[in-house]
């Protein structure tokens, strides 16, 4: 799910509240928090911003967050909780099919449309921003980002590709790459919309029957 469709449907939900209820005040200012650090970069949002915006103040959102930091590290989580679930649901559409999991990864990222809130891939954008080595948002980029790596080499191996760690790295690369295109190229007018074509092709190359080596 987007982060701008997660947000709607929080508004929603906030607007629909029976009387008498309250969405609890940390959980506005995680929503508020999220959608500006998405839509306008991490380095950008100030505390001042989210508490103004989540119609609270500076004392709430300290009762309910240590720091900036560490609720940077927490959208993250979030974003990274989402996109496994988007990741677990595709697949499991082709129980031991690891080729039609790896293709319809991709053919599921170019069927969601690109609207004009899409600003790429959190993760990546967080680690374009975050410079402190000690920064807690860091470790779960990392974190997320290897295990992407991971997922991807293992469908490698179960494709017998030749070289799985380098066809995994090489999935991991175009998915990554192909996301980030997309504040680029606005709609669908990108390299992005071929990605799914480029995966059967590499696919079929690491997993077709080498020809042998000719004799000198």
């Amino acid at each position: 799910m987007k982060r701008t469709e997660t947000a709607a449907a929080t508004a929603e939900a906030i607007a629909d509240a029976p009387c008498g209820t309250k969405v609890r005040v940390r959980d506005r200012i995680f929503e508020t928090a999220c959608n500006l650090f998405y839509s306008q970069g991490i380095r950008s949002v100030g505390v001042d911003a989210i508490a103004n915006e989540a119609g609270t103040n500076k004392m709430s959102f300290y009762r309910s967050f240590s720091s900036k930091d560490e609720l940077v590290a927490e959208y993250l989580r979030d974003s990274e909780r989402q996109f496994w679930e988007w990741w677990d649901y595709v697949v499991a559409a082709y129980p031991n099919d690891p080729r039609r999991q790896c293709e319809a990864l991709f053919e599921t990222q170019i069927n969601n449309p690109c609207d004009k809130n899409m600003r790429g891939c959190a993760m990546a954008n967080a680690a374009v921003e975050i410079r402190e080595e000690d920064h807690p948002a860091l470790a779960v980029v990392r974190s997320h980002k290897s295990a992407i790596r991971d997922r991807f080499r293992q469908l490698a191996r179960e494709m017998k590709a030749h070289e799985p760690d380098v066809l995994g790295d090489a999935l991991m690369l175009l998915m990554n790459g192909s996301i980030q295109s997309r504040l680029i190229f606005p709609g669908d007018c990108g390299p992005a919309v071929n990605v799914a074509r480029v995966v059967k092709t590499l696919i079929d190359a690491h997993i077709g029957e080498r020809c042998p080596a000719k004799k000198r």
